[in-house]
C-alpha cells in the first residue's frame, strides 16, 4: 500500500499571513490536486502586542488588534473550506503558537474561544528576539545569550515551558534554533544541550505528542529537514511519533520536498500510517 501524502503543519496563505502568498482556497485546491489525504491548516496566531509585529506587518499598516480580527476571519474561512471540500480532502483547522511575552496566555484564550482541532507548539523568539527572521536577528539572539551553547539551551528551555503550559498536539520544527548556524551538529551534540533535548523528548513521549517533520528547511537551503538526522534517530529509539509537513506558505510550496521527507521517515522505521493530531 502506498504511503499517503499529508501535512501536519501547512496552509499558511497570503490572505492571512504577510510572509506567505496566495489565498487559502487556492492552497487547499493545490493540496487536492497533489493528492493529499489530509492537511492541517495552521496559520500563525496573532501577536500579543504591537511590539511583536514584524516589519512587513508594520509596513502593511497592521496592528495586533487588526491581526486578531484577521485571525478570526482565518478560522471562519478555514472551516468553510473544510465543509466545501470535505468530499475531496480532510481538512483539520488549527493554528501555530508563538512564545513572546503574553503569547502563551493569548494562545490559551484563542483555544478556549475557537476550539481548534489542534495547535502546533512553536518557538520563534528568544527573549522576544525573532531569531528565525533573518541572519541579523539570529546573531542578535546569539549575542544576547552570550554564545551558541547558551542560545540553544535557552531555546530548548523555552520549548519545554511552552509544551508544559500549552500541551500542543504537535511540536513544531523541533530544532528550528539551528536555522542560521552552520555548526549546528556540534552545538546540538553539546552535553548541556543534549540533556535538554532528552528532557523535552521525554515529555513528548509521556504525552504522546506528534513531532512535526518539517521539510520547509530544504526550500530555505538547509541540508536536512527539522529534525536533524541524529535527533530524528534519537526520537525513533524512543518510539516518538513523527508526521511530515511542508509548512507551505503559498501554492508553489504545497508538497515541496514532502516525498523526500516521507522517504526518510519510512527508511528510519517510523510508522507511516500517519497519526492525525486530534
Amino acid at each position: 500500500m502506498s504511503i499517503q501524502r499529508v501535512s501536519v503543519h501547512g496552509g499558511h496563505s497570503g490572505q492571512f499571513c504577510c510572509h506567505a502568498k496566495d489565498n487559502l482556497e487556492e492552497i487547499v485546491r493545490a493540496y487536492i490536486a497533489k493528492g493529499f489525504a489530509w492537511v492541517g491548516l495552521t496559520e500563525h496566531m496573532p501577536p500579543s502586542d504591537n511590539a511583536f509585529l514584524y516589519p512587513e506587518e508594520r509596513q502593511a499598516g497592521l496592528t495586533a488588534a487588526a491581526m486578531a480580527e484577521r485571525f478570526d476571519r482565518y478560522m471562519t474561512e478555514a472551516r468553510r473550506l473544510r465543509a466545501v471540500y470535505a468530499d475531496r480532502i480532510e481538512i483539520l483547522v488549527g493554528f501555530e503558537t508563538e512564545d513572546t511575552t503574553g503569547a502563551i496566555e493569548l494562545a490559551r484564550k484563542l483555544v478556549d474561544h475557537y476550539r481548534p482541532d489542534y495547535i502546533v507548539g512553536s518557538v520563534h523568539h528568544i527573549d522576544n528576539i525573532p531569531f528565525d527572521y533573518s541572519r541579523e536577528a539570529y546573531q542578535q539572539a546569539v549575542d544576547h545569550c552570550g554564545g551558541h551553547e547558551a542560545l540553544y539551551g535557552h531555546y530548548f528551555d523555552r520549548q519545554y515551558l511552552l509544551l508544559q503550559q500549552l500541551r500542543p498536539q504537535v511540536v513544531g520544527h523541533f530544532d528550528l534554533i539551528r536555522i542560521f548556524d552552520p555548526e549546528y551538529p556540534r552545538h546540538l551534540g553539546l552535553a548541556p544541550v543534549q540533556a535538554r533535548i532528552q528532557r523535552n523528548f521525554e515529555l513528548i513521549q509521556k504525552w504522546n505528542l506528534i513531532l512535526d517533520y518539517n521539510v520547509a528547511a530544504l526550500k530555505k537551503g538547509a541540508s536536512e529537514p527539522y529534525l536533524s538526522r541524529p535527533l530524528l534517530a534519537q526520537a525513533r529509539r524512543m518510539e516518538l511519533c513523527a508526521v511530515p509537513s511542508d509548512d507551505s506558505h503559498g501554492v508553489a510550496q504545497v508538497g515541496l520536498h514532502l516525498d523526500e521527507g516521507i522517504r526518510i521517515l519510512a527508511e528510519m522505521g517510523f510508522d507511516t500510517q500517519w497519526r492525525k493530531p486530534v
